[in-house]
């Protein structure tokens, strides 16, 4: 379980590193914050499938609301019983417009709860791949669950 943990926290950090050097080539601005909450989900060894409903919050704009779908792929083993996940939402403009979170994104994650856990996952994507979702994106989930791998996030305009 430690060695999942540090290898998990190995895979986030590397991938943080790797985003501050994209993000330090284009400058991006922190435009909100993307929350996301969901039911059960179950590992399945190699991955899992995660249906969220999330929002995205930003200051002096009206919240905007998105259906998120979230695929790991690497080791992904256990139970949880409901997560909540956030992150920072950076991008080369001051403010986006309803719906522009909605694409693609890819990245790296790692969690692992006993009862109660924490993860953590970097993604990039969106137009052009010109939007970063970065920690703050700390994983509260409560179940049995270690992951590690890659991550993928479709987000869809949402009620």
């Amino acid at each position: 379980m430690r060695r999942s943990l540090l290898l998990a926290g190995l895979t986030v950090a590397s991938l943080v590193a790797s985003i501050a050097g994209a993000s330090a080539q284009q400058r991006m601005v922190r435009v909100g914050v993307l929350e996301c909450r969901g039911g059960a989900s179950i590992g399945f060894v190699v991955g899992s499938v995660t249906n969220l409903g999330c929002v995205l919050r930003a200051d002096g704009v009206p919240e905007d609301r998105y259906v998120a779908t979230i695929r790991k792929v690497g080791l992904d083993l256990g139970i949880t019983q409901e997560t909540a996940l956030a992150w920072g939402v950076f991008a080369p403009v001051d403010r986006l417009g309803p719906g522009d979170l909605s694409g693609s994104y890819a990245g790296a994650q790692g969690s692992a709860s006993v009862g109660v856990g924490l993860g953590g996952n970097v993604l990039v994507g969106g137009s052009n791949n010109s939007i970063a979702l970065q920690p703050l994106s700390v994983q509260g989930q409560v179940g049995l669950n270690v992951a590690a791998g890659l991550e993928s996030l479709e987000l869809r305009p949402g009620r």
